[in-house]
Formats: C-alpha cells, structure tokens, sequence
C-alpha cells in the first residue's frame, strides 16, 4: 500500500447524497479479485452511456477532473453493500482522497485499509472547497498537520490515530500482521514445543 502524507490536486466535485457502492462500481464488474483494472469502470452507469460511450457532462470525463486525485461528494457516500471493489475502482482511477459531510461506516474503513483518506467535513466546508474544484484551483491535503489547505485558508480535520499511523506509513491488513511475524514465529515455537500434538507438519 502507497504511503499517504500530503496530496496535492484539483478536486472533482460530484455533489450527489447517497452515491452507494453500487454506484461507484456496478455489480457485473465484482468478479475480479485484483485490485487493478477496475478505475475505468468507476462510476459506470454515470460516465458511459448504453453504447459504452463517455458521456461528456460527467465530471470525471471532462479535463482536468479526469486527472482528479481528490473527490468532494455529497453526503452518506459509499452506503449500500460492503464491497471492498468500491476503494479499489476509486483507487485505480487515481482518487487518493474522498471528502464528505458522511460517509457509510463500512466504505469509510475500507478506504483507510486500501490507502484513501477519507475526509469528514461541515457542509459550510464542503461548499467552500467545491469552488476550487469550480474554478479549476489545486487544494492541498496534508494528513499528518490533519488540514486542508486552499488559497490563504485553511480546514482542521480529524483522523483516528491508528488509521493515520497506518496511511502515514503504508500499512494495510497484511503488512501489519507481517511487522509482528517474530511474535508470531515464537508463538508457533513454543506451542511447537509444549503442545506438538496442536501442530500438524
């Protein structure tokens, strides 16, 4: 997993409420167990039209948004099922950073284990980001100083600190339980030696 510690970009704004995962990645696309491959489909059903066409109003096709790396969203983003493709597709396209009023609480753990920082602000704070994305204007996100940056302002946001320990230091699932390894090699050993009968070689 990329390390994440400050992002700079144009945000997209996408100022839609209940964007599920459904949404982000249609289900036809959930047969792939690889993380890859899956950001040309993001948002499916709202870039293309039946033919496979991009449609050309869609915020991600238009230039420079389809370069974005941050996305401002309507609230309640990423409800629906609990599928992990949905980081995955952001991720592949190139989205590092999602910010919202709320998020589903399922989406929102998912991107922290997949390397997205998901941002939690007011909607007086969402608006006034919106018109950088508006007016085509980089944001600057910097997780460790927990603050957005944008023209002379700037927002405080708050992160859990294992999370952010996690991002800051590109560790997912597997490469947390790989730091403890040691532990876990003398654990083996020991239940090895006083209860061989558990290990089956």
């Amino acid at each position: 997993m990329q390390k994440f510690t400050t992002l700079k970009s144009i945000p997209a704004y996408l100022p839609i409420v209940n964007i599920d995962t459904d949404m982000i990645i249609p289900k036809q696309f959930l047969k792939t167990i690889k993380r890859t491959g899956l950001g040309k489909n993001l948002f499916f059903e709202m870039r293309y039209d039946e033919k496979g066409k991009k449609i050309n109003d869609f915020i991600l096709n238009q230039n420079p948004f389809n370069n974005s790396k941050i996305l401002i969203a309507g609230k309640n983003f990423g409800c629906g099922s609990s599928r992990e493709h949905a980081p995955w597709a952001l991720l592949d396209f190139g989205i590092t950073c999602v910010i919202s009023s709320s998020f589903a609480d399922i989406f929102f753990s998912n991107c922290f284990k997949n390397g997205i920082l998901p941002i939690i602000l007011n909607e007086e704070k969402i608006k006034e980001l919106s018109e950088y994305a508006n007016r085509k204007e980089e944001i600057l996100v910097d997780l460790n100083e927990e603050k957005i940056i944008y023209g002379n302002s700037e927002i405080l946001f708050n992160v859990d600190s294992f999370k952010k320990k996690c991002l800051l230091e590109g560790l997912d699932d597997i490469a947390l339980s790989l730091k403890k390894s040691d532990k876990i090699e003398n654990f083996e050993k020991n239940l090895k030696k006083h209860k061989p009968w558990i290990i089956n070689d």
